[in-house]
């Protein structure tokens, strides 16, 4: 594989774009909006920069990362040339589909298709296609150019040969690939998100606040960050939107989501993108203040 494309530009796809280009692909980066590809670039060159400062790339290594990548807003001129697409495009059901079905259309036909989606069917995202057996899962972990885990997610039809390709090409990109099966939420998010949601609850019942709970799991678990906070990090309409694919995909109870999560959803209130969630996200400040609505 030499070229890839990137579908979405947010914070998954400018990272995943970031570390192909370092790798040396040449990568493809494609969002409908020119403004989210100029502030993915951005962040891409600040992240180099960081990394520069650390010295673990040269100026030059940067230059040339950079030089590596190129914009596109029109997706089928983003993926003409595409060996592998991988998606990062919001956690939507629908969207996805309808992503999934332009990818088969234009892409080469040698093309493998990939989704960074952190819960959703492989297999339902493979039948809007004609090419089931070369579409696969390849959920990194934000923020990707640090997180060494890859989650590589087989289809019902993804074939051997895709499979062990993205296996190999995750390591290749330095990452530590799992290959895990098709069920809802995969091993991460299976995981992670009752989690997450079992802390929203004790948080909703009056049991602790968002400190005491965040500061129970880190001190108590080793945990780097509490599970309030690192849901606000996530986004909770993510946290939200795992959640309801876990509770509808196994129909059992104990993956609802919490009525407070719903309604800080529903509010607006996203977490550290929208400025605030459980805590208060001020630009420039590293500082964590508990929201009002939590304050004790």
């Amino acid at each position: 594989m030499k070229n890839i494309t990137v579908i979405g530009a947010g914070t998954m796809g400018n990272g995943i774009a970031h570390v192909f280009a370092q790798q040396g692909f040449e990568v493809a980066l494609v969002d409908v909006s020119p403004a989210a590809l100029e502030k993915a670039m951005l962040t891409i060159g600040a992240n180099l920069d960081r990394m520069i400062k650390k010295e673990t790339i040269s100026p030059k290594d940067k230059a040339d990362t950079l030089e590596r990548i190129t914009t596109f807003s029109d997706l089928q001129k983003g993926v003409s040339k595409a060996d592998l697409v991988v998606e990062a495009a919001t956690e939507n059901q629908e969207l996805k589909l309808r992503i999934f079905g332009q990818m088969d259309e234009f892409a080469p036909a040698k093309a493998i298709l990939a989704t960074n989606t952190s819960s959703i069917s492989i297999t339902k995202i493979a039948a809007a296609t004609k090419r089931p057996g070369q579409v696969i899962g390849m959920h990194f972990m934000n923020p990707v150019p640090v997180m060494k885990l890859v989650e590589v997610i087989r289809g019902y039809a993804t074939t051997d040969e895709v499979a062990s390709q993205i296996m190999d090409l995750s390591r290749k990109l330095g990452k530590s690939p799992v290959e895990v099966n098709d069920y809802p939420g995969f091993v991460a998010n299976r995981i992670l998100m009752p989690m997450i949601n079992e802390a929203i609850i004790t948080l909703h019942e009056g049991v602790a606040g968002v400190e005491e709970i965040d500061t129970v799991m880190k001190l108590g678990m080793a945990h780097p960050m509490g599970p309030l906070q690192l849901a606000d990090f996530i986004g909770l309409d993510v946290c939200l939107s795992i959640l309801n694919v876990l509770y509808h995909g196994f129909g059992q109870p104990k993956y609802a989501p919490c009525p407070l999560l719903v309604n800080m959803v529903t509010a607006g209130k996203l977490g550290a993108k929208s400025g605030e969630g459980f805590y208060v996200y001020t630009p420039g400040s590293k500082d964590l203040v508990v929201a009002p609505n939590f304050a004790r």
